[in-house]
Formats: C-alpha cells, sequence, structure tokens
C-alpha cells in the first residue's frame, strides 16, 4: 500500500455506510472450516454497471478438504444480496446458507472427508461499498474519466477481498489459481490481473477473460476505464522474455510513453539486486486508476498523475513494483508481519537510488525516512492482527512499517554484510538462494523465518538484532561519556535486552569501529580531539533532535488546523 495520498481522491459517497466490524476487518484469524480447504479454483464473473454503480457476481469456487468437513465457511459483504448458491451444480434451498454479518456459511448436502472435492457457485448482487478515500479506505471507486466516459477501480487492502468478491479474507486464503470474466459496457476495457485470455463483445458488452495464479486475495482487482494500452519486452538477465504492458486514460500517450520507459530499469534493477521476476510468465502490468496506487499482482493500480519526485523518477509506480516480491511473490503468514511488505517494499527505493546514482541520493532518502519514524508501537506485536489495526499509527505501528522497517534493513546490511544480506532476503523471498525462471513458486513467510535465515547465513546468533528493533517500540539509546583520555560508550536497551551492536567512532580523521560486547566499549580519545558516532549513518538508534523536529512539527501543524477551522 502507498504512504501518504497526493492526489485528490475521487468516489466519494455522500452518506457513510452502514458496515460490519467482520466486513472491514480484514485478516481475522480463519474459521476451523477455512483452515481445513485448500482454495484450488476461483472463476469469479462480474457485470459491472457504471451509471447504477452496481456489480452482478457470480463466482464458482473449488476446494479440497485437508480434514472432514461439514460446511464451507467464506467471506461475503453482506451488502451484496446473495440469489443463488449451487453446491457441484445442485442447487441449495436458501436455510442451507445465513450470511447475517458477511461470514458466509454454507451447509453442504453431504459431509466431505478428507481429500474430497466440492465446487460452490454463489450468484450474487448488489451496490458495494464506495471508497470513501481510496486506497485507504477500501471499496469501489464510481470516477469519470477527463472524457467523461466511467473509470472504475476497485482497492481492498484494508477491508479484504469479501468487499466484491466471495472469499477467505485472510493472507493465507490464496486461491491457487483465478480466472475473472469482466463484463464492461463497450468500448470500456477492463484491465485484470495475470494473462489476458481473450475478449468477447456481443449486444453492446464486452467481456475480458483473465486468468492470474497464486493471487494475493486483496491483488484481485477490477480496473475498467477507456484504456489505449502500451506494449513491449523485456528481456530477462535470466534468459526469458517478460512482457510488459501499460493501460493509461486516453489523451495522456506523451507521459505514459515516459514512464513506461522506466518499466525495463526498474525490472533490471530488482532481478539483478533480489532475483527473477515471479510473474514473468504472466506479465509485468501496470493501469492508470482513479486512486493513487495498490500492489494489485500484474496489474498494479497507479495514480500519481506522472509525477517524479526530487530525485528524478516516480517512486509510487516504483513502491508498488516492489510488492511483486514483497507482498505476492512473498506474502505474510499474518497481517502482523506487515512489515515483510512495506519495510522491505520501501527499503528497495533508496536501494534503487543507490543502485542507479550512488550513496548520496541512498542516504538522502533515507534520511527522509528517518523523520517519520514514530516508535510507538512494536512493529511485530506476536499476535494475530487485522490490516486495518496494523496501518494504524494510533494503535498500532502504522507509518513504521514502511520507514522503521526500511530503516532496519539498512542498520542489518551494514551489520552483516552484502553477502549474507542479499542472499538473506533472496532466501526470503524464494525460499531457495538460487532463484531462476521456473524453479520457485509463490510463498509464505514470517519475521522468525527471516531471523532464522539470517542466522542461518551468517553463522550467527542474531536473534538480539530483531528482538530490539522489530519487538520492542523504542529505539536503543547510544550513551556516550568521555574522560580525559578515552570515550565510553554504552548502548541502553528496552527492557535491557542484550544488543552487542558494534559502533563506528570517527576520531579525528579516521575511523574506528568499537566491538561493543556485552553492550559497552571504549575508543581512546585524546584531549581536545572531535570524535563523531556513527559517522556514516549504518545506525538506527534514537536521535533526540528527530524527536523534537517530530514534536515541533506536529504542534505546528495543530496549530495550522485550529486556525483553518477559526477562519471558517
Amino acid at each position: 500500500m502507498v504512504m501518504a495520498c497526493a492526489l485528490p481522491c475521487a468516489g466519494l459517497a455522500a452518506e457513510p455506510q452502514e458496515r460490519t466490524q467482520l466486513t472491514m476487518d480484514s485478516g481475522r484469524p480463519r474459521t476451523p472450516e477455512q483452515v481445513a480447504v485448500r482454495f484450488e479454483h476461483a472463476l469469479l464473473g462480474f457485470r459491472v454497471l457504471p451509471e447504477e454503480q452496481k456489480i452482478e457476481g457470480d463466482a464458482t469456487l473449488e476446494f479440497i478438504a485437508l480434514d472432514p468437513l461439514p460446511r464451507l465457511v467464506l467471506e461475503l459483504d453482506h451488502q451484496l444480496g446473495i440469489e443463488r448458491i449451487e453446491i457441484d451444480g445442485a442447487a441449495l434451498p436458501p436455510s442451507a446458507w445465513r450470511n447475517p454479518e458477511g461470514r458466509l456459511s454454507i451447509d453442504l448436502p453431504q459431509p466431505l472427508a478428507k481429500g474430497e472435492r466440492v465446487r460452490a457457485r454463489i450468484v450474487y448482487a448488489g451496490k458495494p461499498r464506495v471508497a470513501q478515500k481510496a486506497p485507504w479506505d477500501g471499496a469501489f471507486v464510481w470516477s469519470k474519466a477527463p472524457d467523461g466516459q466511467p473509470w472504475i477501480a476497485t482497492s481492498v487492502q484494508g477491508e479484504g477481498c469479501d468487499l466484491f468478491w466471495p472469499c477467505i479474507d485472510h493472507p493465507q486464503g490464496e486461491p491457487l489459481v483465478v480466472e475473472q470474466r469482466i463484463t464492461v459496457p463497450a468500448p470500456l476495457v477492463a484491465a485484470g490481473n495475470g494473462v489476458l485470455l481473450g475478449v468477447d463483445e456481443r449486444d453492446g458488452w464486452r467481456t475480458y477473460r483473465w486468468r492470474a495464479q497464486s493471487p494475493n486475495t486483496y491483488a484481485i482487482a477490477l480496473n475498467i476505464g477507456p484504456y489505449e494500452e502500451l506494449r513491449g519486452e523485456y528481456r530477462s538477465r535470466h534468459g526469458n522474455t517478460i512482457p510488459l504492458h501499460f493501460w493509461h486514460l486516453q489523451g495522456r500517450g506523451p507521459q505514459a510513453r515516459e514512464l513506461f520507459g522506466e518499466f525495463p530499469l526498474a525490472l533490471d534493477f530488482f532481478e539483478q539486486v533480489i532475483g527473477p521476476y515471479p510473474f514473468a510468465d504472466e506479465k509485468m502490468g501496470v493501469v492508470e486508476t482513479p486512486h493513487l496506487g495498490m500492489e494489485h499482482q500484474t496489474i498494479n493500480a497507479y495514480g500519481n498523475d506522472y509525477e517524479k519526485d526530487e530525485y528524478g523518477y516516480d517512486w509510487l509506480l516504483h513502491h508498488e513494483f516492489a510488492h511483486e516480491w514483497f507482498g505476492n511473490q512473498m506474502t505474510n503468514v499474518d497481517w502482523d508481519e506487515m512489515w515483510l511488505h512495506e519495510g522491505f517494499g520501501s527499503y528497495m527505493q533508496p536501494l534503487y537510488l543507490q543502485w542507479l546514482r550512488g550513496d548520496m541520493e541512498y542516504h538522502a532518502s533515507l534520511l527522509k525516512m528517518r523523520a517519520g519514524v514514530a516508535n510507538r508501537f512494536p512493529l511485530v506485536s506476536g499476535k494475530s492482527q487485522v490490516v486495518e489495526a496494523v496501518y494504524s499509527d494510533e494503535i498500532g505501528p502504522g507509518h513504521d512499517i514502511y520507514f522503521k522497517g526500511a530503516w532496519i534493513l539498512h542498520t542489518l546490511r551494514g551489520l552483516i554484510g552484502d553477502e549474507a544480506f542479499f542472499t538473506s532476503v533472496r532466501r526470503l523471498v524464494y525460499g531457495r538462494d538460487d532463484p531462476a525462471p521456473g524453479n520457485f513458486q509463490p510463498r509464505y513467510a514470517s519475521t522468525r523465518e527471516f531471523v532464522d535465515i539470517v542466522n542461518d547465513v551468517t553463522g550467527r546468533d542474531y536473534d538480539w538484532f530483531f528482538d530490539v528493533y522489530v519487538y520492542r517500540p523504542a529505539l536503543p539509546q547510544l550513551l556516550a561519556e568521555r574522560d580525559a583520555t578515552s570515550l565510553r560508550l554504552r548502548w541502553k536497551t528496552p527492557d535491557d535486552l542484550p544488543f552487542p551492536m558494534p559502533v563506528d567512532v570517527r576520531v579525528g580523521g579516521r575511523v574506528v569501529t568499537v566491538p561493543m560486547d556485552g553492550g559497552q566499549g571504549h575508543v581512546e580519545l585524546p584531549a581536545d580531539t572531535h570524535y563523531t558516532l556513527d559517522p556514516h549513518s549504518k545506525l538506527l538508534r534514537d536521535l533526540p533532535h528527530i524527536d523534537a523536529y517530530r514534536e515541533d512539527a506536529a504542534a505546528r501543524a495543530k496549530a495550522a488546523r485550529e486556525k483553518a477551522g477559526e477562519e471558517k
């Protein structure tokens, strides 16, 4: 997900909509029935009616029972009325299903034994929720392109897939294969996940048929508008060819072509530094949307209005594209582990700048992130969380999953070195050290797994590093005391946790690395000699001047809001 709104958000609803907490939460613990199935295939039919802001859905879902199963349990927003449910082709009586709060329970005609398959067809329709502020408030965006034609998008990371299709709304609820049949009024275009199988047109309607493998549940997206398409190919350093596609609004050809020109460079960076593009047999796809952006697998939403930042590239495109590796290829096992998506994805931007232009822009980008680190909540709480809690700055880590996460990776890289760092990241993403096209599959991962990988790759125990940085909110403090002949250093950590982090000290014109065994160390320091702690900014640590800046900025923003309110 993106970090801040750069454009006016289109498609606002006039009135707040009725909602249930179950529907608005994404990532609640799966029910026993959901744990007991493997989601094999989803065929999702959508007829989209722009003038009515309505959808007609027809979903056929196939599961294999991993344990004996008396019923299916899914999630579907109760605002979407269910017209019919069939099991293996036979219609069920309405008494066989219930969906009062958005958790759809379907009694099977006969309980399934372990290993048996079941196919459920769910026909439904209604007006789906309208996003108040997409993509941070998930749902549909019903907008208009500059020429007045319908421009429609979905963005449901925060609230989940159940806002418009029946699913298991949990990170581990991914179907192995998803096919979409998206029917829209001609001549609108529906850009989708995966590979385009064909387009059928009849009676003023177009049906686009798409097929994708192992997509994230929230990555399934509808993107509909008066699009033009740019196509190309990228010859990978791994020997395969990757299709490139960009669907942009009509009349924006020059800007779109310039952005399209960034695709090969971004691909080359990720393939060289991390590993093969995970969905090369489908496409690298981007679609222009009326909201800022979202990491929809192989069809990333882009709404940054072609604006480049001070570093001369489109950070939004790059950030969302990073999620193809950190989010879509490697998916966290629980939303509590969301820093594995956002922290790694955010670190890719300064890393890209270092790869592209050098160290100055790398450090400048990281310094900008450092000012956003709040340290109010740990990145990982150790218990199952819903998405909204994790992304909240008030009750969860919020922006820290981006900025603090990126800084943790920067510090880890400096500690263990480039070879061990990138080997560890590669193994986390692919489950192996030698990924090549065709020898890996999308996978789930956790922070504990990453810690174990780092320990295995380095041959050392770095649990202490993650215990302080990931599982505690407060940053370690580096205390320095000077006497006549030396400088004594000591780490102060939350809960007095061990923290043997080495510290570089510049003494005059030379840099000395202090080992800090037991969290303490010292360096000889002649009288009147100037010293600088951590002169190359390798360490994520408590910095009072950053805290003072944050407090002052917050006070000034509050005063500005109050003044604006008085002037109204």
